[in-house]
């Protein structure tokens, strides 16, 4: 049995807090997913430890950083400074709920004061797609990630009071560092603040418990807290070697035993720290590592590209320009824009302080918005020769898959086939499963492979899709090997020519692409293909409906610029 099956996520992540509260400069922050009431209490015994200050969601810079008080500068005739949000939280905690959603231009702001120690940072995670993440640059900043979707308490929340402090505990010994280290790189960590968290995180265990050294177990407990929920690959597995005869070392070697026995039981420590960190990792994340997925990283939620609009969406920060096209004047920025100018600009055109603002053009601003875009997903489907039932099966239960996410990711599917001479749109883009099914139901298979003619249709296909205001992304089900040229000729050269050209057109146009080879025996034409495309290339031989709609949600990515 393992920890993952005894222990609740909750007593870790209060292990994490108690360290976080005894020194919140040292580890900078946490990161705390899952909306549940088990964090919610989690806060509220963190809050008893430091001061907390809420962030809100759509902050600007001039809250966050300071700016212009603009009732107080318009009631006064002079400019009023205000204090920022992070100035009013330094020493304390910054709570920033959402933190899936943070725009990347405030999450750099925050890494900067993190890196300047003004304030620490605990962030909250309510994202409901495994995709969706904080911004990494403030994660990797932060010593401590739990997950507490899956807790199952919440009652009795309390952080126990330290019995010693950071300071009276000695530092890390070599052998403990190169044991992190080991570890560290075993699971594919590569971030140096990691380890250095994990170091301090072991020596913060001990003076939880007032003891001025860390050992063994606080080692097992930081790579625990630190370095298991920043896995990215499972550590190898280690065959039992046969012990070997070995005849008894020469009396002038004894001296050289020690030192072998030293190396020896510091690759045991390794070993140690290597099982706990294996113990810890999440069940989830144990899944996504043991099929090749690393964790997620970026905050990208797989619905469609991101793109700024004029009237809608969600809010970003003013710009300058002129309310225009659509544009909305932002108001309040644009008084806060002026007011430092205003005496100045009352000397020029000699008026009294009683006069109204003076405006200049310099001084509009608009307002922003950011939405995304409606995600079609394109399927060209190889419906020749004799693995064109398996193919075609699969992209059928494939384009079910997700159509059935349809709603909650905001796509639609679209499926091209293409076989002998020809190659036709068989489903439009939509999001009816009931329509799909009656389309899919009766679609044909065998013949040759026109590879040029399906790609040439998927990529109009793709063109009508981005014309229409949306992101368009290609998954293109064949083995490669093109024997019909695009004018329907036969003949292997002229035939993957005709490809090869309609690849290209379609990485010039800047479309996503990925190649899935799920043919018995991959063979090079399908890599030579995704090459050709700027695209991903999967060799998924014996692959179901449900790995290939995993395959493309873990590594199709999400939108170009149209």
């Amino acid at each position: 049995m393992t920890l993952n099956d005894t222990a609740d996520p909750l007593d870790d992540a209060v292990l994490a807090a108690r360290l976080f509260a005894l020194a919140p400069a040292t580890f900078k922050g946490m990161v705390l997913r899952g909306n549940s009431p088990a964090r919610e209490a989690l806060v509220a015994a963190l809050g008893a430890r430091v001061t907390l200050r809420r962030m809100p969601g759509h902050i600007d810079d001039e809250r966050l950083l300071g700016g212009i008080d603009l009732a107080a500068s318009l009631s006064a005739g002079r400019p009023i400074r205000q204090t920022g949000l992070i100035e009013e939280a330094r020493g304390g905690v910054l709570l920033a709920g959402m933190a899936e959603r943070m725009d990347g231009s405030i999450a750099g702001r925050l890494a900067q004061s993190l890196d300047e120690g003004q304030a620490a940072l605990v962030l909250l995670d309510d994202a409901t797609e495994p995709e969706e993440a904080p911004p990494a640059s403030l994660t990797e900043r932060l010593a401590f990630a739990c997950d507490l979707s899956t807790s199952r308490r919440w009652q009795g929340v309390a952080l126990a009071p330290a019995a010693g402090t950071l300071a009276l505990v000695a530092p890390l010994g070599d052998d403990a560092l190169r044991a992190l280290a080991a570890t560290a790189d075993a699971l594919g960590v590569e971030s140096v603040r990691a380890l250095i968290f994990a170091g301090e995180a072991a020596r913060g265990l001990a003076a939880l418990d007032g003891r001025g050294a860390a050992e063994k177990a606080d080692l097992t407990g930081a790579v625990r807290l630190v370095l298991a929920p920043r896995a990215t690959r499972l550590p190898p597995q280690e065959q039992d070697a046969p012990p070997e005869d070995k005849p008894p070392p020469p009396e002038g070697e004894r001296d050289d035993q020690s030192d072998g026995e030293q190396q020896q039981q510091e690759l045991d420590l390794s070993d140690i720290l290597v099982e706990a960190a294996k113990a810890a990792i999440p069940a989830d994340l144990l899944a996504q590592l043991a099929q090749g997925k690393a964790p997620r990283r970026s905050s990208s939620s797989g619905t469609g590209q991101k793109r700024k609009a004029a009237t809608r969406g969600k809010p970003l920060g003013a710009r300058p320009g002129m309310p225009r096209g659509g544009a909305k004047l932002a108001l309040i920025d644009s008084l806060r824009a002026a007011v430092p100018w205003q005496a100045v600009r009352r000397r020029e055109a000699g008026a009294n302080d009683a006069s109204a603002i003076l405006m200049r053009k310099e001084d509009l601003r608009i307002r922003r918005f950011e939405e995304r875009a409606a995600r079609v997903t394109i399927f060209a489907v190889d419906a020749s020769g004799s693995a064109a039932a398996a193919r075609l099966a699969e992209a059928k239960g494939a384009v079910e898959l997700m159509l059935g996410q349809a709603y909650v990711t905001r796509s639609e599917v679209a499926l091209v086939a293409f076989r002998g001479t020809s190659a036709e749109l068989i489903l439009p883009p939509t999001r009816s499963l009931t329509r799909a099914r009656r389309t899919l139901a009766e679609l044909p298979g065998g013949g040759g492979t026109p590879l040029a003619m399906g790609l040439n249709a998927a990529r109009e296909v793709a063109e009508a899709v981005i014309a229409r205001g949306r992101s368009a992304a290609l998954v293109i089900l064949t083995d490669g090997r093109a024997n019909i040229a695009a004018d329907g000729a036969p003949g292997r050269p002229q035939a993957a020519a005709d490809a090869e050209a309609a690849a290209k057109a379609i990485y010039a146009r800047g479309i996503d692409a990925l190649v899935v080879d799920i043919s018995a025996r991959p063979g090079p034409e399908g890599a030579a293909l995704a090459a050709a495309l700027g695209g991903r290339f999967l060799a998924l031989p014996r692959a179901d409906a449900r790995m290939i709609t995993a395959a493309i949600n873990a590594v199709q990515p999400i939108g170009k610029a149209a």
